[in-house]
C-alpha cells in the first residue's frame, strides 16, 4: 500500500511540475513574444472589426513596464529602445490612467506637427492625400459612411471611414508631438477617442504592434456551437493587420 501511495504522489508531482512549466512558458510567450487582444469597439473600422482577435508582437518596440502583467516591475523607458513606424497599428496604455488598453494607428512621430482641418489629416503642414473608394457598411445620420484610401508620408496606404468632414473632431488645434511620444488616430475617424482627445502617447506606454488575426466572429456569435460556423468570419482569420 505504501508503494502505491508513493507512486500516486510521484505522478501528482509530475503533473504539478508539468502544469507549472506550461504556465511559465505561457507567461513568457505572452510577456516577451506575442500577446492576444480582442477588439471591443468600432474605432478602427474598417481595418479591425468588433469581434476580431489578434496577436500583438511584444518585441517590435522593445519592452517597458507595460509589457509585463500588471505593469510590474516598475521601471522607466524601453529596453531595448524601439520605435514604431508611421502607419503601424499599435496597442498602448492610455496616458490618463496607464491601465486601459487602446489600439490605434500611428500617424504622428516625435517632432511632427499634427492637425485635422475640415476632416483632412495634416502632417507638418501638408494635407495627407486620400481617395474616395466608395461606401462603408455602417450608416451615419441615415446614410452610408464614406470609405477612403489614405496615404501617409512614407507611402503606407490604409482605409478610413468618414461620417462627414464637419464632426466635432474634424477641426483641431495643431499638436506638436513631444519627444518620445506618438500621435495615434483611429481609422473610423468620426468615432474614435484617440490622440485628438487623450493627447500624444508616451513611448513607454506602447505595448506592441498588431500583427495578424487569429479569430473573428460577428455579433451573432453565442453559446450554441451549432451556430458558430455561420457566426465566424472565416475570411478574416490569419489576415495581417495593415
Amino acid at each position: 500500500m505504501g508503494k502505491l501511495w508513493d507512486l500516486v504522489w510521484r505522478r501528482r508531482g509530475d503533473t504539478y511540475r508539468t502544469i507549472i512549466v506550461a504556465v511559465l512558458i505561457a507567461l513568457g510567450v505572452r510577456t516577451f513574444a506575442y500577446e492576444p487582444f480582442n477588439i471591443p469597439s468600432g474605432s478602427m473600422k474598417p481595418t479591425l472589426l468588433v469581434g476580431d482577435y489578434l496577436f500583438v508582437s511584444k518585441f517590435s518596440y522593445g519592452y517597458s513596464r507595460h509589457s509585463f502583467p500588471w505593469s510590474f516591475p516598475p521601471f522607466e523607458g524601453r529596453i531595448p529602445d524601439g520605435a514604431p513606424e508611421r502607419g503601424d497599428v499599435a496597442v498602448f496604455k492610455t496616458p490618463s490612467d496607464d491601465a486601459t488598453d487602446y489600439i490605434k494607428r500611428v500617424v504622428g512621430l516625435p517632432g511632427d506637427r499634427i492637425q485635422v482641418r475640415e476632416g483632412r489629416l495634416v502632417i507638418n503642414g501638408e494635407v495627407v492625400p486620400r481617395e474616395l473608394v466608395g461606401e462603408g457598411e455602417d450608416t451615419c445620420r441615415g446614410q452610408k459612411v464614406q470609405l477612403y484610401r489614405e496615404t501617409l508620408p512614407g507611402g503606407v496606404e490604409h482605409m478610413i471611414w468618414e461620417c462627414s468632414d464637419r464632426d466635432s473632431l474634424d477641426n483641431t488645434k495643431e499638436y506638436v508631438v513631444p519627444d518620445d511620444h506618438y500621435f495615434m488616430m483611429g481609422d473610423n475617424r468620426d468615432n474614435s477617442s484617440d490622440s485628438r482627445v487623450i493627447g500624444p502617447v508616451p513611448a513607454e506606454n506602447l505595448i506592441g504592434r498588431a500583427e495578424f488575426l487569429f479569430f473573428s466572429h460577428d455579433e451573432t456569435f453565442g453559446w450554441n456551437p451549432l451556430e458558430w460556423p455561420d457566426s465566424i468570419r472565416w475570411n478574416r482569420i490569419f489576415d495581417s493587420v495593415d
